[in-house]
């Protein structure tokens, strides 16, 4: 508390006044981060023909993978380990966490779907097993990164992901590797920072 205390210039007693207590003050944050991260899934994958829904698809999961990979401090999502060490006891972080989830999944199957409707994506495969496969890479992608995996690895785990998704006629969708966003930082850039990029 003397931290955010110190970084919002205002006194512990006016924190207090406003939030509660610190687990009322961490729910608000982590609502917040939530929100941001389905606002970045949005701003990729919410509308267009149904033409573009594969460069769609592929620009999120890239852009996941350069998160991560711009993560060089391995600071981490504050969904993940929000998620990790306090959904099992905490109903708050649970709901919150589930419900994010669960509009990622939304997210990634309406593009699925409109990969399918334009013949990208073998319309025999189920859009939801695809989306939770992604959306599992897309995290699982957060975690191995901060683990210590290199940034190239991390890249390459997305190319392949979109690789796998089924074409029509059994092929395998092309490597999608030439099509990755420029290498910027796309994370904040210290703890305190607004997470505009957050994964």
């Amino acid at each position: 508390m003397d931290d955010i205390a110190q970084a919002t210039g205002l006194g512990k007693d006016s924190l207090y006044g406003a939030f509660g207590d610190k687990a009322k003050l961490f729910h608000r944050v982590f609502g917040d981060w939530c929100t941001t991260v389905v606002e970045v899934a949005e701003g990729q994958l919410t509308g267009g023909p149904d033409a573009e829904a594969l460069a769609r698809l592929s620009g999120y999961v890239h852009l996941m993978a350069e998160n991560t990979a711009s993560d060089t401090e391995r600071r981490g999502c504050l969904l993940a380990k929000g998620a990790a060490e306090l959904a099992q006891r905490d109903p708050t972080v649970a709901g919150r966490s589930a419900e994010t989830m669960t509009a990622l999944l939304t997210l990634l199957r309406t593009e699925i779907i409109a990969g399918q409707r334009h013949g990208d994506i073998d319309s025999a495969a189920e859009p939801e097993r695809l989306a939770a496969l992604l959306l599992t890479v897309v995290r699982g992608i957060e975690a191995v990164g901060k683990a210590g995996l290199d940034p190239e690895t991390l890249r390459n785990i997305a190319d392949t992901a979109l690789a796998v998704l089924p074409m029509p006629g059994g092929r395998n969708a092309p490597q999608p590797g030439a099509v990755r966003p420029a290498r910027t930082n796309l994370v904040p850039s210290r703890p305190h920072d607004p997470p505009d990029s957050a994964y």
